[in-house]
């Protein structure tokens, strides 16, 4: 999974850079951040030390800003940073679990800050680690084509619709994934990859503009 999730967002990225206008590209990396949101539901659950993760997590995000920025030319807050956001989420809700009401304010303000601020994929993304993290794996599947459908209504995300291939590969194909990750990717790669593919691909855009 972890080296899938990594080529199909290294071929997004390039695509999104230098060839906007090659789909294939970019449906491609519709893979990537479904792939992503599932491996910080994994990783809430495995983690010895939450607080760690969630400095590590910060520290990614920090990194990945000014790359992220100066690679897509947009003032958003990068996906390593909702992804934080979507591990704060899970944390919170699992320590105030006896409050009903409570629990529904955050998700409101996480929602409202995503969609604001705004952070890429924005409140999609919260809501996909909700289904990896709550939904039945019966269910995941067409919660997630459901939400794609809102995205294109409500977004114009069209592409975004391919997606749900990453739900199937997931939920019904998870030896095929498996597979692939016989030949374990390191963690150093692993954390250090998205800082670092998008500070390559800054660096490479602006010396050949």
């Amino acid at each position: 999974m972890q080296w899938l999730a990594m080529l199909t967002m290294l071929i997004d990225h390039i695509g999104a850079v230098w060839f906007p206008d090659e789909a294939v590209l970019r449906i491609i990396g519709r893979l990537a951040f479904p792939l992503y949101a599932y491996a910080i539901v994994i990783g809430y659950h495995r983690t010895r030390n939450l607080n760690r993760y969630l400095m590590r997590m910060a520290i990614l995000a920090g990194l990945s800003q000014l790359p992220f920025m100066l690679a897509f030319q947009t003032w958003e807050m990068n996906a390593i940073a909702t992804l934080l956001v979507c591990l704060l989420m899970l944390t919170l809700l699992d320590r105030y679990q006896n409050s009903r009401a409570l629990q529904v304010l955050l998700i409101a303000a996480a929602i409202v800050t995503l969609e604001i601020i705004p952070f890429d994929y924005g409140a999609y993304g919260l809501l996909l680690v909700f289904i990896y993290r709550y939904a039945k794996p019966s269910h995941v599947v067409w919660l997630h084509l459901g939400l794609n459908i809102a995205a294109v209504f409500s977004k114009g995300w069209g592409l975004q619709l391919f997606s749900l291939f990453a739900s199937v590969l997931l939920i019904y194909l998870p030896e095929f994934l498996r597979s692939i990750d016989r030949l374990q990717v390191p963690r150093v790669v692993w954390r250090s990859f998205y800082p670092l593919h998008l500070a390559l691909i800054a660096a490479a855009y602006y010396t050949l503009a």
